[in-house]
């Protein structure tokens, strides 16, 4: 089967309708029954280049609800904008011939067909061209005009994919002007398709920029139901992956979109909170329901669409933002584009230059007028084009016209390439240069990837690895004129290619902003930004960017606004009240200023002073009977001690410093050890003295004077041997802790013990000879009542115990610095009931009743 049976067979399979077969005449002969292309414009020449352009555009079918019966009013639109692309190719060629350094000796030719916004018909144009059998009837026969060897278009990405992957097996190549879906970069299922329009991609890159330069993390999205607007979408939303950019909602505009579908629509972006709406198409319907307060962000099919931007659609369009085509001013296409006249021999070459003038001008030509040409008037043949005055005529955004300009230089600069080859350049046919005269499409490919040129514009072109060429659009931005029209307003670039860093600026002195705010950003959130001091915790069930917003823990802070998490502060810092700033902690500790430390100061110098008080009076007194009676040396050992213990106390106030901590518990230990085993000793003497009940015995000379000081003695040596091994080991020492688990908004200072075990043994031990001595005086304490020194001993012994086991659960349980406060009521009440229990009697009876205190009165019983 010939090519033509290939191709044409894969015609019939895209489109319905289509009879393929082979007549008699065999192999080669073709026919066709399908709808035919509207029309095509034919120029011989050495190479001819086909052009596909969608000069007139089918109206959609009439919405059928199913409640009536309605005809058919399917009618055509004609479409000047794709006829200005058609020009613009034609003079490209002419510019082209009439170069003297380009293609001097070859003539390029043009076969331009109408594509009538069809796969179909696109697709059917396609195959005409590269087999020669270009028809405008129905069973025109095959090889009406020459093979197009390459293919300029097609507008659409939808017809373009078709195309691409019926021709690509074949090698045959197209250059697309508008085919803008990223998909058509995959070079192995369109190995030869190149274009001269970006690809989407780099538009969504740029898209996404913009969202997170302005701030804008709540967007809507709107897209047409095809192939550029379901990619072009998916390319956004994988931009915005990780960016905090959250979509609202994502629509889809149906091809035939029916009154409940547009309501809905309509429905979804009004009652969204979404200020900003992305839109890779948009209907004229959907602008007209009075939509004022969004910020639209078009894409480059219709950013520049003049018929969108009419003057009754501004209210809601003006301040729309977006991604154009590179514009360029083309010298000459202004006069070209107005030189034409409908005349005999246009006519008769261009089979649209009729329906042109007659939509330009309101007027019909001919003689012979159709039903819906009666009301028209009759053309004069006086009427002149003039730029600016029609669509077709508008050079002032030449954007899709310029990359159909370029692509006809491209293809020209690839047959100049293969004119300049010389044997042995390149691997064709054995090393054989191409014959420009029989072109293969497969040559014309090999040459396109290489093409690297500057338009007459001055611009540099090539296509990449994927037959891409390097992205670069214009932002656009809608103003309002005073006399109520629409201009696009240049107001930034973007500039993005493989492999390099993306260029992105934008002026926003010249933004004019949409949604109603003017001058202003517009603000497009789903939650307001959480203030300092909080952070964001997400809702559940919904985008990343809607949150609640929640208050920081203590010891962590957010200082700036939108903060998604709060920051742990640093070492010996805290959070503030508002946390929102990590204030150093406060240095706490059991102080001489305050209340507490004052009142505890004051009480343990008035123990101390009340020790020297008896001190002084048992030395003032130590000639009287009852000083004599209570053995004078014990009580002035004792009494020293004591005060010993209370100022002992003292210590224990002010910050910790490494003496301080391990002064504090040696003397609080070593103290109480020396006036308890001075208790002790005198509580053996008595218990001695008067349970010695058998003939002979002589026990006290086994408790002399110098047996109960080397008794004391002995005793303080072991608390001391403690001590040392205890500071030796694992001293005492200042250390930092907070109020809560180690950390809080003050920090605690205090002396740790070091050693739990030294700690331990140094309680222990005192604890040890105070139960000895509570023991031994309970044993003593019916003695005459005159000589009850045993009774007193065993009421302060019980204070002593009471006070010091209750103080083991009140130390552990107390926090900061009253753990310090408690030990050291601790040693002041157990102080405080010796001094009352052993010393209050009898300084009473020294003072207030002398006499009593006679050696007759003491041993009256």
């Amino acid at each position: 089967m010939s090519l033509c049976g290939w191709l044409w067979l894969l015609y019939c399979l895209h489109v319905p309708g289509c009879v393929w077969g082979l007549d008699g005449g065999g192999e080669g002969a073709c026919r066709l029954v399908a709808k035919p292309v509207s029309g095509s414009v034919y120029r011989a020449g050495d190479v001819v280049i086909g052009g596909l352009f969608p000069i007139h555009v089918e109206a959609p079918p009439p919405e059928q609800e199913f409640r009536s019966i309605k005809g058919n009013s399917t009618y055509t639109i004609f479409y000047q904008r794709a006829y200005r692309w058609l020009q613009t190719m034609i003079f490209a060629v002419e510019e082209i011939n009439r170069d003297p350094a380009l293609l001097p000796n070859l003539t390029l030719g043009f076969l331009a067909s109408d594509t009538c916004l069809s796969e179909g018909t696109t697709l059917g144009a396609a195959l005409a061209m590269v087999t020669g059998k270009e028809a405008s009837v129905v069973g025109t026969e095959c090889g009406t005009t020459p093979e197009v060897p390459v293919i300029i278009g097609d507008a659409r990405s939808s017809a373009s994919i078709v195309i691409a992957q019926t021709l690509g097996p074949f090698d045959l190549p197209m250059v697309s002007y508008f085919a803008t879906c990223a998909c058509l970069s995959d070079t192995l299922r369109y190995p030869s398709f190149f274009r001269t329009v970006p690809s989407d991609a780099f538009q969504a890159r740029g898209m996404a920029k913009l969202l997170r330069q302005m701030g804008w993390v709540w967007v809507g999205l709107l897209s047409g139901d095809g192939d550029y607007g379901k990619f072009g979408v998916q390319l956004l939303l994988q931009e915005l992956q990780g960016s905090g950019v959250c979509v609202a909602y994502s629509e889809v505009l149906p091809k035939v979109p029916s009154n409940r579908q547009i309501r809905h629509i309509v429905d979804t972006i009004k009652g969204s909170t979404a200020r900003v709406v992305v839109a890779f198409a948009l209907m004229e319907e959907v602008v007209r329901q009075n939509i004022t307060d969004k910020q639209w962000i078009a894409s480059e099919a219709w950013v520049t669409y003049s018929t969108i931007a009419a003057p009754k659609n501004l209210p809601s369009l003006a301040g729309t933002i977006g991604f154009a085509l590179k514009k360029a001013d083309i010298p000459g296409l202004g006069p070209f584009l107005t030189r034409l006249h409908p005349d005999g021999d246009y006519q008769k070459s261009d089979p649209f230059l009729r329906e042109l003038w007659e939509e330009m001008f309101g007027c019909s030509l001919g003689v012979d007028l159709s039903v819906t040409q009666s009301s028209r008037r009759q053309c004069t043949g006086s009427e002149v084009i003039r730029e600016g005055e029609s669509q077709y005529a508008d050079v002032s955004q030449l954007r899709a016209s310029y990359n159909v300009y370029k692509a006809v230089y491209a293809i020209a600069y690839a047959i100049q390439d293969m004119v300049a080859c010389r044997p042995g350049d390149r691997v064709f046919n054995g090393g054989q240069c191409p014959d420009i005269r029989k072109l293969q499409p497969s040559q014309i490919v090999h040459y396109l990837r290489g093409v690297n040129f500057s338009t007459p514009v001055g611009e540099s072109f090539h296509f990449d690895m994927n037959g891409d060429p390097p992205a670069s659009y214009d932002i656009i931005n809608w103003h309002v004129t005073p006399e109520g029209t629409a201009e696009f307003v240049q107001v930034g670039h973007f500039l993005s290619s493989e492999g390099s860093d993306d260029q992105f600026h934008m002026d926003m002195d010249k933004v004019v902003w949409g949604g109603g705010s003017g001058e202003e950003v517009l603000v497009s959130v789903c939650s307001a930004d959480c203030p300092p001091g909080t952070r964001h915790a997400v809702q559940k069930g919904k985008p990343v960017c809607c949150f609640d917003c929640l208050s920081c823990a203590e010891g962590e802070i957010s200082n700036t606004t939108g903060s998604v998490e709060c920051i742990r502060c640093p070492e010996r810092f805290w959070s503030n009240p508002d946390r929102t700033a990590c204030i150093p902690q406060l240095v706490d500790f059991l102080s001489y200023c305050d209340t507490m430390g004052v009142i505890l100061s004051v009480i343990s110098v008035s123990g101390a002073t009340l020790t020297a008080g008896a001190l002084a009076t048992f030395l003032y007194h130590r000639h009287t009977a009852l000083v004599k009676a209570n053995n004078s040396e014990l009580s002035f050992l004792l009494l020293l001690s004591l005060k010993i213990c209370f100022l002992c106390a003292l210590v224990f106030i002010g910050q910790p410093k490494p003496w301080t901590c391990m002064l504090r518990h040696t003397l609080f230990g070593i103290s109480f050890v020396f006036c308890i085993s001075c208790l002790l000793s005198r509580t053996v003497v008595v218990l001695v003295a008067f349970r010695a009940t058998l003939p002979g015995e002589n026990l006290m000379r086994y408790f002399s004077p110098t047996q109960q000081r080397m008794g004391i003695s002995l005793c303080t040596l072991i608390q001391v041997l403690i001590c040392v091994l205890w500071l030796a080991l694992a001293p005492p020492r200042p250390a930092e802790r907070g109020d809560r688990e180690g950390r809080g908004p003050r920090v605690v200072l205090e002396c740790e013990v070091g050693s739990v075990v030294g700690f331990s043994l140094v309680l222990g031990y005192i604890g040890l000879l105070a139960s000895l001595c509570l023991l031994l005086a309970f044993l003593a304490r019916k003695l005459p009542d005159n000589f009850n020194e045993a009774k007193f001993i065993t009421f302060s012994m019980l204070i002593f115990c009471a006070v010091w086991i209750s103080f083991i659960p009140a130390y552990v349980s107390s926090p900061g610095k009253y753990t310090v406060a408690v030990e050291i009521f601790a040693i002041l009440a157990s102080s405080f009931g010796l001094l009352f229990c052993l010393f209050a009697p009898k300084c009473y009876i020294i003072l207030l009743r002398p006499e009593r205190n006679t050696k007759k009165h003491m041993m009256s019983k």
